[in-house]
């Protein structure tokens, strides 16, 4: 924690936050994390043509190829049971 940050309670963190004020000065952003979202490296393996064909959509849609398969594969899993 740098001097520009500051320390309270947990109760007085609370009850700012219930009054709307801005946290920010109490948190530390350099550590934190969003549970459930972190990062796994896995990898694919695909025929030539179909890379090609994820590079020419994601260039579409101004996008990466990896945001592409990731909002493909959201979607996709989203409609399963």
């Amino acid at each position: 924690m740098n001097e520009t940050e500051k320390k309270i309670t947990a109760e007085e963190f609370d009850r700012r936050f219930d009054a709307g004020e801005d946290m920010t000065p109490y948190l530390d952003l350099g550590s934190a994390t969003r549970p459930g979202l972190e990062l796994q490296r896995g990898q694919l393996e695909l025929p030539a043509f179909l890379w090609d064909r994820l590079n020419d959509r994601a260039r579409l849609l101004s996008m990466s190829r990896d945001q592409l398969v990731r909002a493909w594969l959201l979607e996709k899993l989203s409609r399963e049971p």
